[in-house]
């Protein structure tokens, strides 16, 4: 049986965008359904892209809510659902026990760094700034912490002859898009 899944965002959402490709026509169309698009920005680029692609979609705006509150929303708004699996692809909130608790061990992230190295936003301008020779993508599980959840997989990142900003981001991205899938592939074929 295929698992239930709804991709978080809150900007354009390239990794939701590629994890719709693969659910419908690609690795992951045998394991698991994207039965969600959300954000918690009404405005979202990514809500159109999922929407052009076929997917339900739904926002819920957090500005100006205490975390709490938010995510108690959210809970409630997803109980129909049935979710198996939350997905988290640029979604760029600290999510608050209320719904980690709901959806224990069943919420997956993506972070462009080691997260034994570094945790939170900016890792890209991090391996850029240090200079790193690599980096690696994490994929993981959320739990209370910042980017200290259970490691699920992690991709190394050759940034060898990066002089850029832009060109570390751009192969992370790379790396990011395919390896998410693979991930979520393994994940969910066991």
């Amino acid at each position: 049986m295929k698992k239930r899944i709804a991709i978080f965002i809150s900007g354009r959402g390239s990794n939701m965008e590629t994890i719709v490709h693969q659910a419908q026509t690609g690795i992951l169309k045998n394991v698991c359904e994207i039965v969600l698009v959300f954000s918690n920005k009404p405005l979202a680029k990514g809500l159109e892209i999922a929407q052009s692609l076929g997917v339900e979609t739904a926002s819920i705006l957090s500005k100006g809510k205490k975390r709490e509150e938010f995510d108690a929303e959210v809970v409630e708004f997803l109980a129909s659902y049935n979710l198996d699996y939350i997905v988290l692809a640029g979604f760029m909130r600290i999510l608050s026990p209320v719904i980690i608790q709901a959806y224990k061990n069943r919420i997956i992230n993506i972070h462009p760094a080691d997260t034994d190295e570094f945790q939170g936003i900016g890792a890209y301008e991090w391996a850029f700034q240090n200079n790193k020779k690599s980096t690696k993508i994490t994929v993981h599980y959320v739990d209370e912490g910042v980017d200290t959840g259970q490691v699920i997989a992690k991709q190394e990142v050759d940034l060898s002859g990066a002089d850029t900003l832009e060109d570390v981001e751009r192969r992370g991205l790379a790396v990011e898009h395919q390896f998410y899938s693979e991930a979520l592939l393994k994940l969910m074929s066991t």
